[in-house]
């Protein structure tokens, strides 16, 4: 991966400057830990990168440098605490380990927040909860703004409507504000003195860019205040908890046992803090959402998680998605999924679940009936696990509204099973088939499915699919007289200049405009989907021919 050698030739070249001056080879150097200068200096470095046009920028958005900036000291932070505790259990090694890990995992959380792109206003997702709005003076929000460091003075103004004698706010919101020791002792005794009327906390991203020391007090200050309200809503998102930040709250969590929604998204909960998390929460019976996002938590970490999802069946909205989990920790959740009867939003989106876990995620799909969102993308899970899974909606899903089955190297094998699925899907409004290898082929069979009833459908998204033109002329007349159709995205692919023109000319001639149709602007009217697989194979090649290299090259080192 490009951006783990970059990360990799970085740190080597600025790790100890002091190094270099060291001439005799008899002298060990230590290589861990990174200076605090290399560590502010890799910080910059990944700022700068992830606020830079680049073909990920094209495709997802490019960040603010503000942005930028946050997610790359929180990556560093959480990458550096897991490369340390390996370096400990190795302390007679130089640490070019631990350099290795802490490359590899700023790679990847790089990665992420690249694919992630911008955040944008409707994050987090709505809640398929039903909750009635709150009067505005119920409501006590201080989020809005650019990101700030709180002081106690600041703290003391900001707060003073809390203890103003009688007041009604039931809903706290300090997300966005980024509170000091000082600050979080001014705070807690007023959430103390309002914590027993209190049903709704947002404590999401407030610790930024404190450090780990301090941000664990405050944590624990705040959980020491709010200990023993009576919550349907929790929200610790954004905080690189890890274990430590989570046990840090050990007397909130243990004093919950009515809470209806649970957010702990991006706090970098590993195996061990998804295991705490599990073991603190004392009631999960009444949870309804329950949304881990964008977190490290791997096989192991899942089995945690599953073991929270079987002690709550009344799940309406679960998020398990870019947490790392493979084929192991994917079916332990599938099976676990398979309690909550009542799940009507399910997004699992960006893990390395595999075919087999895939195949264990079709029989839980029939115990699902009220199932109306399900997010699969990027999951692996090739023709075989994804005809499982459209054999099961299509006798179990009729209901389903949403449907994402994006990068999963589907191909035109896997078309009459999925087309099967989507004639019995009347209700769908939303289909993104991207980053697939339909083909034309798949394209025809698939397009077919589409263009008899299905009045609801609103989107549909079949970009870099290597359609050519007969496959994009079949999804534009399937589309084309959907009453209320918004978008049709057919970008990446490789339909000619003529097909092109077909394409708009059918959408003229029907109900709907041109104007459904998305850009155009990384489509290959010259391209073949042919050469595109070839060259793939190449690469395939060219890659384990290098590990094999490299493998040679480390056992003659031994």
């Amino acid at each position: 991966m490009r951006i783990w050698g970059c990360c990799v030739k970085f740190l080597l070249i600025h790790m100890d400057s002091a190094a270099q001056d060291f001439q005799p080879r008899t002298f060990s150097i230590k290589l861990w830990p990174p200076s605090d200068s290399t560590r502010l200096l890799l910080v910059e470095r990944m700022t700068k990168n992830l606020s830079t046009e680049s073909i990920f920028s094209k495709k997802y958005g490019l960040l603010g440098k503000e942005e930028a900036h946050e997610n790359a000291k929180r990556i560093e932070q959480e990458c550096f605490s897991s490369a340390d505790e390996h370096f400990r259990k190795e302390p007679d090694g130089d640490g070019s380990s631990a350099v290795q890990l802490y490359a590899k995992e700023t790679s990847k959380m790089m990665l992420e927040v690249l694919k992630r792109g911008p955040r944008t206003t409707a994050e987090p997702e709505a809640s398929v909860v039903d909750t009635p709005r709150e009067p505005a003076d119920t409501v006590f929000d201080i989020s809005g703004g650019k990101r700030a460091f709180i002081e106690a003075d600041e703290a003391k103004e900001l707060l003073s409507p809390l203890t103003k004698p009688g007041n009604s706010y039931r809903r706290i919101c300090f997300s966005n504000r980024s509170f000091g020791i000082d600050a979080a002792n001014v705070a807690g005794p007023i959430l103390e003195s309002v914590k027993d009327q209190l049903t709704e906390v947002d404590i999401s991203d407030f610790v930024a860019g404190r450090p780990e020391d301090e941000a664990l007090d405050v944590m624990r200050i705040f959980s020491k205040a709010l200990e023993g309200s009576v919550l349907r809503y929790l929200n610790i998102s954004d905080n690189a908890l890890g274990e430590k930040g989570v046990r840090a709250f050990t007397d909130l969590l243990k004093s919950q046992e009515n809470l209806e929604e649970l957010y702990v998204m991006n706090d970098g909960i590993s195996e061990e803090a998804a295991k705490a998390l599990s073991e603190l929460i004392p009631s999960t019976e009444k949870l309804k959402v329950l949304h881990f996002h964008n977190n490290m938590t791997g096989d192991e970490g899942a089995m945690s998680i599953a073991e929270m999802v079987k002690r709550s069946p009344n799940i309406e909205s679960f998020r398990c998605s870019a947490t790392r989990i493979g084929s192991e920790g994917g079916v332990a959740l599938a099976e676990a999924l398979g309690t909550c009867t009542r799940l009507k939003k399910l997004d699992l989106r960006d893990n390395l679940f595999g075919v087999e876990a895939g195949i264990a995620l079709s029989k839980t799909l029939p115990k699902l009936p009220e199932l109306i969102e399900l997010y699969l993308s990027d999951l692996n899970l090739e023709n075989k696990g994804t005809v499982a899974i459209t054999n099961a909606l299509k006798q179990s899903a009729p209901q389903l509204e949403v449907l994402e089955l994006a990068g999963n190297e589907i191909n035109a094998k896997a078309a009459p099973a999925l087309a099967e699925c989507l004639t019995a899907m009347q209700s769908l409004k939303k289909l993104i088939l991207a980053e697939n290898e339909l083909k034309d082929d798949g394209a025809v069979i698939i397009a077919k499915s589409l263009e008899d009833g299905h009045t609801d459908l609103k989107e549909l998204d079949v970009s870099t699919n290597m359609l050519q033109r007969v496959g994009a002329r079949c999804f534009a007349k399937a589309i084309t007289d959907k009453p209320g159709f918004v978008k049709l995205n057919m970008n990446g692919n490789f339909i000619s200049d003529e097909g092109i023109d077909e394409v708009k000319k059918i959408l003229k001639d029907g109900k709907n405009s041109v104007d459904v149709l998305g850009p155009l602007d990384e489509n290959e009217p010259e391209g073949d989907p042919d050469e595109e697989e070839e060259e793939e194979d190449a690469e395939d090649d060219d890659g384990e021919l290098g590990s094999k290299l490299h493998n040679l090259k480390t056992e003659q080192d031994d």
